[in-house]
């Protein structure tokens, strides 16, 4: 795979403590890149690059292969019982596809979220600004998808935020978050599920969730949407990606 996108910098992070495993130290491999195509994307996420904005990131670690690139097989998807249920439950909530912005209402629920992972998992307090948070979740890019959800009972109150990317061949799940206060109706579970479904309908290959951490309850979710192939190692732009079914 060659690039005609611009690289503007690549870098390897310094070791810094894991946020999924703690007693893991952590690097990311890192390229900021400008002009990146649809196809150049799907090429990028299928050797396991991840993105926010115009930084493309995928693990570096020396000592640690946890994090492992997950795929679902959308054409093959069937969502179990509790999937179904959350679906059911998101029913009540109007679904939007739209392009990705940045104002108030959106800064607002992005931060209700992040305090209650905070008080719940302990986070470190959010740092993003109305400019970063442009910078990571709404810069623009032809690929770049943001799906809401909102209640309408409520008065049109933003629940959710989803962020995708779709690309030639497939879909890649960017970013959720949601009012706390809902978790209860399973909203995350539901936003891939619709997304899965989506993509099936519109003939693409593969979803892309991000990596699953086995060890990591926050990640390890990810293994329940089937059937799924997970990436073996780590592929240099100019290997072909491979790709295999879990055995269990």
């Amino acid at each position: 795979m060659a690039l005609v996108a611009r690289m503007l910098q690549q870098v390897i992070e310094e070791p810094h403590a894991c946020a999924y495993l703690p007693r893991d130290d952590a690097q990311l491999e890192m390229m900021v890149l400008t002009g990146v195509t649809p196809p150049e994307l799907d090429g990028l996420v299928s050797r396991g690059w991840r993105r926010f904005g115009r930084v493309y990131f995928r693990p570096a670690c020396s000592a640690c292969r946890e994090c492992v690139t997950l795929r679902v097989l959308a054409p093959e998807f069937e969502a179990t019982k509790s999937q179904r249920r959350a679906v059911k439950s998101a029913a009540r909530f109007r679904r939007e596809v739209g392009i990705a912005t940045v104002d108030s209402e959106r800064l607002a629920l992005y931060a209700k979220w992040h305090a209650e992972r905070e008080q719940v998992r302990e986070w470190s307090p959010s740092t993003h600004t109305p400019e970063s948070y442009a910078r990571d979740f709404a810069a623009p890019h032809p690929c770049l998808r943001e799906v809401t959800f909102r209640d309408d009972e409520a008065g049109g109150r933003l629940v959710g935020v989803g962020l995708w990317d779709e690309m030639p061949g497939s879909v890649s799940a960017i970013f959720f978050f949601y009012d706390p206060s809902i978790e209860s109706g399973s909203l995350g579970v539901a936003n891939v599920v619709m997304g899965i479904e989506t993509a099936k309908n519109a003939g693409k290959a593969h979803v892309y969730l991000g990596y699953r951490v086995a060890n990591c309850a926050s990640l390890r979710y990810k293994s329940a949407y089937r059937p799924h192939e997970l990436l073996v190692g780590r592929p240099g732009m100019q290997e072909a990606p491979e790709w295999v079914r879990p055995l269990a």
